[in-house]
């Protein structure tokens, strides 16, 4: 079994194996017709769980024959045109080929011992992005899994930095302040920071989905009426339902008079950094305290491709914790860069040298001119969808989202209405023609389009309204006969 290990002796094994699969997954990519083929559970699950995976087959040609049949064909292929649903985009060659580069020397980000210029790589980029923000120059801040990681270890901070004093300030008394449209990773956050079940404050949004600084204001003003204390403010610059960018300027403002801490989770809109038409929209994220990115998203990166980004770099020490075999208190005083110093992982994939070869081959206006066809496209969907009789449209994009529901012509009750944009959803993506996403607005059900790729087109976008329209009047026709 030696020989399957990746060493010297086997280098030229592993040369013709990952060149079959790399052929393999060319021939798909060339090949496929639609995003989805329509598979379903009932389908799919009995092929998976026939593998006895106590009998290898020992040869790679047959595995990737039997990966064919259980996965390639029927995976979800965010490259095609006509998949419109999540914040998935197509990924660009540079990060494909460093992630094989990666994968194979297996650097561990979490020590200089592990990983010597994979560390200098990584810090160069955080500073990079961190300069992009406006930050200044104590800024700093470390890769991550993910959003949902990065805003963790971001209220982490907050909380830390709210707790001064011998004893800090009691749990149960910290107050966060995020927007009703903001990620669910806020709540889940501060629950597993320990802190209470009302910790989190919902602050009303107004027509365009940002956050209310009215409210925002009356908040922090109740909550120090109160006795609590205002442990940050959540500020999202692209929220996943609608792609919407809060106040910054406005926030910054109210968190310097209240003295909090001021997040944003720009997971989503952190493509603007990089853009050559839009990035004003930013304007304010250079006051924040700590700043979520994620260039799986909108820098066209491959899945895990994130990082936490903070004003000062001491307000890190929060994640740090020594131990004598890994990163002993030595090391720093010897100034040797251990990023696990920073970090709520430990070992960690290098996945910051997907960015690296990014913007060695690419550059950073290659990446915006992308994320600015995106957002233009969006604009060009708007008008689409406001000029369409069908559909109702409720926001226009400040990013790369729309959120819509088919209307019928008809009077129709609007529980009904409802499942015909349910049944229409579900219609579509078991047809595997495209794949759109979904979400609630004021109670009532919507579709949404999530534009990450700058190949498709207004023609595309037409195209699966109208399979829309077609699903939900089926729908509605077929509701009709049961009714009579």
């Amino acid at each position: 079994m030696r020989s399957h290990l990746l060493n010297d002796t086997t280098a030229e094994q592993y040369r013709r194996s990952v060149t079959q699969g790399v052929e393999r997954v060319a021939a798909k990519l060339a090949t496929t017709q639609r995003p989805f083929t329509g598979v379903t559970v009932d389908d799919l699950a009995p092929r998976i769980d026939g593998i006895d995976l106590d009998r290898p087959l020992h040869d790679t040609a047959a595995v990737l024959d039997e990966l064919e049949d259980v996965y390639l064909r029927d995976a979800v292929y965010f490259h095609h045109p006509r998949y419109l649903a999540h914040l998935n985009c197509p990924v660009v060659i540079p990060a494909v080929l460093a992630e094989a580069v990666l994968t194979a020397v297996n650097s561990s980000l979490d020590t200089w011992d592990q990983s010597a210029g994979g560390t200098l790589i990584e810090r160069k980029l955080i500073d990079w992005t961190t300069a992009r923000a406006g930050l200044g120059p104590a800024a700093d801040g470390v890769f991550t899994s993910g959003g949902t990681q990065s805003n963790l270890q971001a209220l982490l901070l907050a909380r830390e930095e709210a707790k001064p004093g011998e004893g800090g300030a009691d749990l149960a008394k910290l107050r966060v302040f995020a927007s009703e449209v903001s990620h669910f990773s806020v709540q889940k956050s501060a629950k597993l920071l320990g802190l209470g079940p009302d910790a989190v404050v919902a602050v009303p949004v107004d027509h365009d989905k940002r956050l209310q600084t009215v409210a925002l204001a009356r908040e922090l003003e109740r909550c120090a009426a109160d006795g609590l204390v205002p442990m940050a403010v959540v500020a999202t610059a692209g929220t996943t339902d609608f792609g919407s960018i809060d106040p910054l300027p406005e926030i910054a403002a109210l968190c310097a008079q209240y003295g909090v801490w001021m997040h944003v989770d720009a997971a989503y809109g952190c493509g603007l950094l990089a853009s050559l038409k839009y990035r004003d929209r930013l304007t304010g994220i250079e006051r924040a305290d700590s700043v979520t990115v994620d260039y799986h998203k909108s820098f066209f990166q491959p899945v895990s491709s994130s990082a936490l980004l903070v004003r000062d770099a001491a307000t890190l020490r929060h994640a740090t914790y020594h131990a004598e075999y890994l990163n002993p208190r030595r090391m720093v005083r010897e100034r040797i860069p251990n990023q696990v110093d920073k970090s709520l992982q430990t070992t960690r994939r290098f996945d910051a040298l997907k960015l690296w070869m990014t913007l060695r081959v690419m550059g950073a206006d290659g990446i915006g001119e992308l994320f600015d066809e995106v957002c233009d496209l969006a604009a060009e969907g708007w008008q689409l969808l406001a000029a369409d009789p069908r559909f109702d449209v409720v926001v226009e994009p400040s990013l790369s989202t729309l959120v819509f529901r088919y209307i019928p012509a008809a009077v129709t009750e609007p529980a009904e209405i409802d499942r015909a944009n349910l049944y229409a959803r579900k219609a579509l993506f078991a047809s595997g023609d495209a794949v759109v996403a979904g979400t609630k607005v004021a109670g009532r059900h919507y579709l949404k389009f999530t534009l990450l790729n700058p190949e498709t087109t207004t023609a595309d976008i037409a195209a699966v309204l109208d399979l829309i329209a077609g699903h939900a009047e089926q729908y509605l026709g077929e509701s009709l006969d049961r009714a009579s």
